[in-house]
């Protein structure tokens, strides 16, 4: 270890001693009766000290008062370098800041909310990009005008003739807006890779529903297949009793409400009723006096057969 190191990690007595400047440079700097008990100092270099007052200031627990003093070489005069506060081991900090965006969770955005992708997302890349510079099989290509030159096509007299440009929906630019190709920006491999895994993660063969279903959605008839490379590992699920309803699911997902787990049988029919019009029932409308259990007697005075 140097000499120069010893020193600096020793505090230097005169700056040491200067605890009743370094008090009064912090008081200047904060509010009246907010600088508490002196509570240690440190050496920042050769004569370069720092000292600290405990801070009383509502809402700052655990920040000190750091004032900062020092002074030249072979000068007995100790002077002010800085006054901050800086929290302490123990200070109540606030929490770390992050960015909006990585703050924002799914669900957070409400009606009217914006949410703006930034222009190098990885999850996004350029789309059709050929409205400039048509194909070379395009009717408006150079390509083609020199062929038809050379073979002595002839044009028809019409309308079509007089054009100063192609029609519009010749163009590379129309057919590209039919075939769904005239988006800005399309979804990169990355963005594909991220939404399969996070839906996969949701409604995938490792859920616990699809552990405990009879038969995946690849053999359900509930499953509406989707378009794209996605199409072939995910599709909508059309089943309203099924907990993804309406949601993308992996093929190999599987619930309770598969359309093939248990075909219930029709319930059995009862015959219909069979009524004999040409026979009449008589119905007593009184019951019979020797229909009952007791039999019949004289006596008035017995009641219900009791004596």
């Amino acid at each position: 270890m140097s000499a120069a190191t010893t020193r600096s990690r020793t505090p230097d007595r005169l700056c040491a001693e200067a605890v009743d400047l370094a008090r009064a440079a912090a008081e200047e700097a904060a509010a009246p009766g907010v600088v508490g008990e002196h509570a240690g100092l440190v050496s920042e270099g050769d004569r370069v000290v720092t000292h600290f007052f405990e801070c009383k200031e509502p809402g700052y627990r655990g920040w000190r008062w750091a004032v900062t003093v020092a002074r030249a070489s072979r000068a007995k005069l100790v002077t002010l370098d800085e006054a901050v506060l800086l929290p302490g081991p123990d200070a109540l900090l606030a929490p770390e800041w992050v960015p909006w965006s990585e703050r924002l969770r799914p669900g957070d955005m409400g009606p009217g909310d914006l949410l703006p992708t930034d222009a190098e997302d990885l999850r996004l890349e350029p789309g059709f990009s050929g409205e400039d510079e048509p194909a070379p099989n395009s009717a408006v290509s150079e390509e083609m005008a020199e062929l038809a030159e050379a073979e002595d096509a002839d044009v028809t007299a019409g309308p079509p003739r007089n054009l100063p440009t192609a029609p519009s929906r010749g163009s590379v630019a129309a057919v590209a807006e039919e075939l769904g190709m005239g988006r800005a920006r399309v979804l990169s491999r990355y963005g594909l890779h991220t939404a399969a895994d996070r839906w996969e993660e949701a409604y995938g063969p490792q859920t616990p529903m699809a552990q405990a279903a009879p038969a995946s959605c690849v053999s359900c008839a509930f499953l509406v297949p989707v378009g794209g490379s996605l199409g072939q590992a995910f599709g909508i699920c059309a089943n309203e009793f099924s907990p993804a309803d309406g949601r993308v699911v992996s093929l190999a997902y599987g619930c309770g409400g598969h359309s093939e787990a248990a075909v219930m049988p029709k319930p059995p029919q009862p015959a219909p009723p069979v009524v004999d019009e040409t026979r009449v029932d008589p119905f007593p409308l009184r019951p019979a006096p020797d229909s009952g259990s007791v039999p019949v007697t004289d006596d008035e005075t017995a009641e219900l057969g009791h004596s």
